[in-house]
């Protein structure tokens, strides 16, 4: 890390006592659409990260996880989308800042792996650009020190000759490499606060492990808190301490990453469970899909969005107002404690149901490298 870094790292806002670094409450965003009701895409979501510690926010697509990160990040278009809630950063609502403030944060406490990274980068700068921009900007840095650094930064996701590579235009790089440039921007200035939405996408098995790796080096040695957003429940297990599983806009389950695979409360995550491949079965074991298919974004009756899949339904799962809250003294005693948003959460309130739907226990799944992974 340089001086720089040391220094605006020793001059950070303190996180007030009893907060965590990054607090998410109720956070809220609706989506306007002209002549009709608005589309809730996050309903009511809320979260912590400490500084060191890594959550998972796992889910289908289209379940709100990539609008969450958006939202936190301030990046969403003003005048089609509603945001409420509050997102406290070291004791700052992120949503109540005026902009430049904001601005200042992003690249330099706050940093975000985008998703797409076909076109997150600027196809007219030259990677070298991109790469030394934030550096000069964030750290103080002077030209030679700052393409020094950059070419320091693309070694350390994989890319090869990186001192000719910053040389190169986005169109020039394969997709694998322009995900590794967008991770190398966000690493830049070491961040307090990294979000990392699908950071393995685009890559090989290989540099998928490697970037796993340097993420999860970063968060250890700097105190970094990290909110990662993966469909990849092997990624899930071999990186996260702990977990949201969101449906619909909600959080359905938290808990810690053991709790999770050892004993899921709510069907959905049963589900997901039951539909990765597991490398302790070798073969024996079916996977169980989910029936049905994920509910719109459009209004929708009280009670649980996932009631129209779910083989333990009934008329107590329409009652509006289901809480996100542990059901069992054990589960209550966890840490943090094992929450779920369901009437008859599994485990505890079971009846029979198809061949594949209770839990299946804590078992081994594979991270992106094939490398066994039991959490």
């Amino acid at each position: 890390m340089s001086a720089a870094a040391d220094a605006r790292r020793a001059g950070a806002l303190p996180v007030p006592p009893g907060e965590s670094l990054l607090s998410v409450r109720d956070l809220r965003v609706q989506f306007v659409r002209r002549g009709a009701a608005p589309v809730t895409a996050v309903d009511g979501v809320s979260f912590d990260v400490g500084a060191g510690e890594i959550l998972g926010l796992v889910g289908e697509s289209g379940c709100g996880k990539s609008v969450t990160s958006l939202a936190v990040m301030g990046l969403l278009p003003r005048r089609s989308s509603r945001v409420s809630g509050e997102v406290r950063f070291a004791g700052r609502d992120l949503l109540t800042l005026p902009q430049q403030q904001l601005r200042d944060l992003r690249g330099r406490e706050l940093g975000m792996v985008f998703q797409d990274p076909m076109t997150s980068l600027n196809p007219v700068l030259t990677l070298g650009t991109q790469v030394t921009e934030v550096l000069r900007r964030h750290e103080g840095m002077g030209r030679r020190e700052a393409r020094e650094r950059a070419a320091d930064l693309l070694r350390g996701v994989g890319i090869p000759d990186p001192a000719r590579r910053l040389g190169e235009y986005p169109h020039q790089l394969s997709g694998g490499m322009r995900q590794r440039a967008l991770i190398a921007i966000a690493l830049a200035c070491r961040p307090r606060l990294l979000i990392a939405d699908e950071p393995t996408t685009a890559l090989d098995v290989t540099i998928q492990a490697q970037v796993l790796d340097l993420l999860q080096q970063l968060v250890r040695e700097s105190g970094t808190a990290m909110v990662l957003i993966t469909h990849d429940l092997g990624v899930v297990a071999g990186l996260c301490d702990r977990v949201d599983v969101l449906y619909a806009g909600r959080v359905v389950e938290s808990a810690n990453r053991r709790d999770l695979f050892a004993a899921p409360r709510h069907r959905y995550t049963q589900g997901l469970l039951g539909s990765v491949p597991r490398t302790d079965a070798n073969g024996k074991v079916p996977l169980t899909p989910i029936p049905g298919s994920v509910r719109d974004m459009l209004p929708w009756a009280d009670g649980c969005a996932f009631l129209p899949r779910c083989h333990r339904g009934d008329d107590a799962c329409r009652t509006a107002g289901i809480d996100l809250e542990p059901r069992a003294g054990a589960d209550a005693a966890s840490t943090p404690p094992h929450r779920a948003r369901c009437v008859h959460p599994a485990g505890l309130d079971d009846a029979p149901g198809p061949a594949g739907a209770q839990p299946a226990g804590a078992h081994a799944v594979a991270r992106p490298d094939g490398a066994e992974v039991r959490p």
